[in-house]
């Protein structure tokens, strides 16, 4: 490894082998060592020691789809379903401004109960309430048309992993009625439409190769993401991927180094599907280049109900109450969480 490399990476003409060989290199070994230390120095040039907090609202586990490894999947008979009310949503967003939060993620399974119009009412109401907040969607596939109202309303930002950029393995995922062409589609739809746009996806999942990360690294480039969401595959007792193993959490350290030096403008957080595999899974995405955390700020009678995986994690530096305990957590490793809107800065031409 060498400053030849580091151009590379700037330059996104990393080899696939090289790549290959980064994601799976041995814990503790040289290439581990420089790819994490060069991937904080990355994350300082652009965001210095800045954290961006954002307050995650889950306001419906209600879901149409049936996503093989999802614990809402519609057929999931066993999940105990809710939905908040507008009044609620707009509660927890006045809590999370009063806590410091200055970005509100609203996120859901798609749930068609919650109609066009009400979502841009949503937004519009908390726009309307706290206009120096930044408000983020991730409540899936939509038209383009309905993608424009909602950024008409107010909306800055939307979330939609992609979760596997190889048509092969998206349909072992997936059930048929879902594919991976109008998937993609929806990300280049709001790309155009102005949002910033984020993606991602899982590592670990069921069938996947090496070769299907690389894709899926490659898929991102192309979509140019303003933030970029990964984390390990965690299995759900209530779905047909129930007894597959865990994903890697070396491998996902890896990868958020490596899509810090592929992306140093993105903002990608340390998710909470590393702190539920790992207790100190959080703090450890940060060491390696992610600068976005987002605190659970749904009500706590609904936090358990939002199970994708086993054994999430919704309390503690999890929770939008442990924010001062995470804040003094991260302040050990030298970083600082900011009040802010957090906006992905864009390169300088």
């Amino acid at each position: 490894m060498n400053d030849i490399t580091d151009e590379l990476f700037v330059k996104h003409n990393l080899p696939d082998a090289e790549l290959k060989t980064l994601i799976d290199c041995r814990t503790d070994s040289p290439e581990e060592d420089y790819l994490f230390a060069r991937a904080v120095e990355r994350r300082k040039e652009i965001y210095s020691n800045d954290i961006f907090i954002r307050g995650l609202i889950e306001f419906s586990n209600y879901c149409k789809n049936n996503c093989l490894y999802c614990g809402i999947r519609a057929a999931n008979t066993k999940a105990e379903r809710y939905r908040l009310t507008k009044e609620e949503i707009l509660e927890c967003t006045d809590y999370g401004y009063s806590l410091g939060f200055r970005t509100f993620v609203l996120q859901s399974g798609e749930d068609p109960f919650f109609n066009d119009k009400d979502i841009c009412e949503i937004v519009s109401s908390i726009k309307s309430m706290h206009d120096d907040c930044a408000v983020t969607l991730s409540i899936g596939e939509k038209p383009k048309k309905v993608y424009e109202d909602f950024f008409k309303a107010g909306a800055d930002r939307y979330l939609l992993r992609h979760e596997t950029a190889n048509t092969r393995h998206y349909e072992r995922l997936h059930p048929k009625s879902m594919s991976l062409s109008v998937r993609k589609q929806c990300l280049f739809d709001l790309k155009e439409i102005g949002f910033q746009v984020g993606s991602g996806f899982m590592v670990g999942s069921p069938y996947q190769t090496l070769d299907n990360l690389v894709e899926d690294i490659r898929f991102l480039q192309e979509l140019d993401a303003d933030m970029i969401g990964i984390g390990p595959f965690l299995p759900h007792k209530d779905t047909p991927f129930a007894s597959q193993n865990k994903g890697s959490m070396s491998r996902c350290l890896h990868i958020i180094a490596i899509l810090r030096l592929m992306f140093p403008y993105s903002l990608i957080p340390s998710t909470t599907a590393l702190g539920t595999i790992n207790p100190h899974g959080r703090e450890l995405g940060l060491r390696v280049g992610a600068n976005v955390v987002m605190p659970n700020l749904s009500p706590k009678k609904v936090r358990e109900k939002y199970l994708l995986y086993n054994d999430k994690a919704y309390t503690g530096l999890e929770s939008a109450e442990g924010l001062r305990l995470l804040q003094a957590e991260v302040e050990k490793d030298g970083y600082r969480i900011v009040i802010d809107r957090g906006d992905a800065k864009r390169k300088q031409n």
